[in-house]
């Protein structure tokens, strides 16, 4: 079996897997106490919202890219089944209801797994759209007021959640959602200098701070611009942060973090025109995909096919832009 076959069957299994479920649902009175299937019957799955979002762009990534894939018909019949405009109806509410669920973490997975349906799947981006425009309009809501960034290493980094934004608000010419993320983008990283890279990673990061802000800015800033901006924030690259994280428990999930923030650096490395440390990352991160461990296994494959691609964008270029 082919890597895609395997996370295709991963992701099959665990976005109809309702259990165990962490819901971040915030109990307001006992009426709000409901199953996760009815809380999200789109994204039920995966022990979390983002993970489930996520499992299904990994789904549509790979019937899209993949169709050949024995897994195809299944992948295909779980996304009409979870994607409906009924259940979507009902994310969207939610979300509407819940401005700070998910912020930004979901809400960027989300806007990805609807550039991956665009132009593939338009039935499904339909149905998807009315829980897009609730999370664009919570995009505009929140960053006017998010004064400084999260420089996290898991989901409530801010430059993760608006890389992610961005690719969407180009590809779907959303042109005030495109200008803010852009403004804040500088306003926040465009002075920084010296980035302490050499405190990476925290113990349980799935993303690097460094990295996924260089990656934010490299969609920002005109070429020229980037490389002379990179060379300010990140003067060399530590030991530290070319080096992979491992992870000493498998079965705790925060410690699990470290296995994604492998495949995260090498992306990162990828689009950064920084092939060897991305071959390394994405070595060690493929590894540890599928252990048996849920705690790993409800997302990682997610992340071992968004590097996949990253991989294989950074071969077809060439010469990508080196920094």
């Amino acid at each position: 079996m082919t890597a895609h076959g395997r996370f295709a069957r991963l992701a099959l299994a665990c976005v109809q897997r309702e259990f165990p479920c962490n819901p971040g649902h915030a109990l307001e009175s006992a009426t709000d106490l409901r199953r996760p299937r009815d809380l999200h019957p789109a994204f039920y799955g995966c022990y979390d919202w983002h993970s489930a979002v996520h499992g299904h762009w990994l789904l549509a990534h790979l019937a899209r890219n993949f169709p050949a894939l024995t897994e195809t018909g299944d992948i295909l019949r779980v996304l009409d089944e979870h994607l409906s405009a009924r259940n979507l109806e009902a994310e969207s509410l939610y979300m509407e209801q819940h401005p700070g669920f998910e912020r930004p973490y979901g809400w960027a997975w989300l806007l990805k797994l609807a550039q991956e349906l665009a132009g593939w799947h338009d039935g499904l981006r339909a149905n998807l759209q009315p829980l897009v425009e609730v999370i664009e309009a919570h995009y505009l809501g929140w960053l006017p007021k998010q004064t400084y960034p999260i420089r996290s290493g898991t989901h409530t980094n801010t430059a993760f959640g608006l890389g992610f934004a961005l690719d969407h608000a180009v590809v779907a010419k959303k042109s005030p959602l495109e200008k803010i993320i852009r403004r804040k983008a500088l306003e926040y990283y465009g002075g920084d200098r010296d980035y302490p890279a050499a405190w990476e990673p925290g113990g349980n990061d799935f993303l690097s701070p460094c990295l996924v802000e260089a990656d934010l800015m490299r969609r920002v800033l005109a070429p020229r611009a980037f490389s002379k901006w990179f060379r300010a924030f990140l003067p060399r690259i530590p030991k530290s942060l070319g080096t992979p994280a491992r992870a000493s428990d498998r079965s705790d999930g925060q410690l699990a973090h470290l296995d994604g923030l492998n495949l995260s650096r090498a992306w990162c490395f990828f689009r950064l025109g920084k092939k060897d440390l991305g071959k390394k990352h994405l070595a060690a991160g493929l590894k540890h995909v599928a252990t048996g461990e849920y705690a790993g296994e409800h997302w990682l494959a997610s992340f071992a096919a968004y590097a996949l691609s990253a991989a294989r964008g950074s071969e077809a270029a060439g010469s990508a832009r080196a920094v």
